[in-house]
């Protein structure tokens, strides 16, 4: 992996729908080196899948995060399954992880529940989620097209109209609506341990004051370490970033602590992310049952 790479895995990460050549056009070399370069990434394994992460409140659900001692997959998969229905799992290297929950209502509730019956892992920390802004307007048709992206978000169009019976231009609609949509972000899952000479990285910053001044002074000053872009939960902003040695890593987070309004920052760096899709193709099953032709929801 050379620094060339890490553009590529970042592009991707942040937009897998981007071209090959739209990528190159962006990084000066080929479409067709940038191609070449993604399949040498597939054939080591740093790229598992392509992928569409939802976020739950796309469909009007909360979600729980937590942060525990302990790396045992299956464990912490049973453990946070007794709470709601798992979104993802990230062991990070030191013994701790990374997990979120999706669950439909009674938030408090749940905090509490978890905070008792999650007992054969110590948590650290819950914090419940919260997008700043957010909107959702998606129809029956939107849900349909995003079940096929869902198998292969990279398919081309034309593939989609086949098995949908529904238009090139409809599902070229649908498609730029969903790329707006600030819940919907079209992936990748990737191996950090297969990433060798970088280290990809996640600090956690908890926020006190204007969230969005803040995003905006972290992104002038970091964004060319970024790997994807930052996520923000309620009064969290999560920086993706990769560094090239550890001294690096160290110094991007004690500079984070500088940054104004940035209460505190927690260095994690993940072993492997796993996501879980259960939730999602309930949501979709369920929707597509009911009466109504608009899923809307919004928050503030």
């Amino acid at each position: 992996m050379d620094n060339l790479d890490m553009k590529i895995l970042s592009r991707l990460l942040n937009n897998c729908r981007e071209s090959d050549r739209q990528i190159g056009i962006k990084l000066g070399i080929s479409g067709g080196a940038v191609r070449a370069r993604i399949r040498k990434m597939e054939e080591r394994k740093v790229i598992g899948e392509f992928f569409i992460k939802v976020e739950p409140s796309v469909f009007g659900y909360g979600v729980l995060y937590f942060v525990v001692s302990g790396e045992n997959i299956d464990e912490i998969f049973e453990q946070v399954s007794l709470v709601g229905e798992p979104f993802f799992v990230v062991p990070c290297v030191g013994g701790i992880s990374v997990c979120s929950i999706v669950v439909k209502e009674n938030m408090k509730q749940k905090i509490e529940l978890a905070s008792k019956l999650m007992k054969d892992v110590r948590v650290l920390s819950i914090f419940e989620a919260e997008n700043t802004g957010f909107s959702s307007n998606l129809t029956k048709t939107d849900l349909e097209i995003l079940e096929k992206l869902i198998i292969d978000p990279r398919q081309k169009i034309e593939n989609i109209a086949k098995s949908t019976n529904l238009s090139t231009k409809t599902i070229t609609r649908c498609i730029e609506k969903l790329q707006k949509n600030d819940g919907i972000q079209f992936t990748l899952i990737y191996d950090s341990r297969k990433i060798e000479d970088f280290i990809p990285h996640a600090i956690l910053t908890w926020i006190e004051g204007n969230l969005k001044e803040t995003l905006e002074n972290l992104n002038n000053t970091f964004s060319e370490s970024y790997l994807q872009i930052p996520f923000i939960a309620k009064n969290q902003i999560v920086l993706f970033m990769y560094s090239d040695n550890i001294f690096k890593m160290d110094e991007l987070t004690q500079k984070v602590r500088t940054i104004k309004n940035v209460k505190s920052a927690d260095l994690f760096i993940p072993k492997k992310i796993l996501f879980y899709i259960k939730w999602l193709e309930k949501a979709i099953n369920n929707f597509k049952k009911s009466s109504r032709l608009h899923l809307t929801y919004q928050t503030n």
